[in-house]
């Protein structure tokens, strides 16, 4: 059985940075692909970023590229989302998923396996 555990989220004034983690544990982190997805009120999941099971590709929605990073560091089977330049629509809650199914990264949430239980990110205008 795979554990995910998000931290990080809060509270944060528009054009800041919060940088959120998940560690996973139960299961050979490196086999897997790691993504970010994010739920606001009302609104259905959706994508944010994924990397392969390497570091070496990594995917981004269109409306945070060039503000968030996602990374990996396999030594301690964490994954990272620096969020930089924070908006209020970003609000949301932000949850890991890890796809051992594959190494290469889905942006389909269906094609995740397992679900950490997702940090709130509340940015103020």
């Amino acid at each position: 059985q795979v554990q995910l555990a998000e931290s990080g989220g809060g509270l944060v004034q528009a054009g800041g940075s919060l940088r959120l983690s998940c560690a996973a544990s139960g299961r050979t982190f490196s086999r897997s692909a790691m993504g970010w997805f994010r739920q606001a009120p009302g609104k259905e999941r959706e994508f944010v970023a994924a990397i392969n099971w390497n570091g070496g590709r990594t995917y981004y929605l269109d409306r945070v590229k060039g503000r968030f990073t996602i990374s990996r560091d396999n030594a301690k089977n964490t994954v990272y989302l620096q969020m930089n330049s924070l908006k209020p629509e970003d609000t949301a809650v932000y949850y890991c998923a890890a796809d051992y199914s594959r190494t290469t990264a889905s942006l389909n949430h269906y094609d995740y396996d397992y679900w950490g239980q997702g940090t709130q990110v509340t940015v103020s205008s």
